[in-house]
């Protein structure tokens, strides 16, 4: 991904709500499992990291991109977003991006 096409994400990421809370149980199988599915039907999805999660947003952000196959976008404070083209039916063409 080049640095243009995440800050292209980043704006896009700026309207977004969260969609998933890391908590005190951390990066747990069904977390994992909430990522994926979001990520196949969104794409571009934003994560908030509550203050009993035992990881900084940084270690978070990067073990879910591991588990998921997505890549990091942004991490700010306590939330971070993240990105993975869909399976099927994508909706962002990052090579429009940039």
């Amino acid at each position: 991904m080049t640095a243009k096409q995440r800050a292209a994400l980043r704006a896009m990421a700026n309207t977004i709500k969260p969609v998933l809370q890391i908590g005190k149980d951390g990066i747990s199988d069904h977390l994992i499992k909430q990522a994926w599915d979001a990520l196949e039907a969104r794409e571009l999805i934003k994560v908030t990291l509550l203050k009993t999660a035992p990881y900084t947003a940084r270690e978070a952000c990067d073990l879910l991109c591991e588990k998921v196959h997505a890549d990091p976008v942004q991490v700010i404070g306590q939330r971070f977003v993240i990105y993975r083209k869909a399976r099927k039916d994508s909706k962002i063409d990052l090579d429009q991006l940039g």
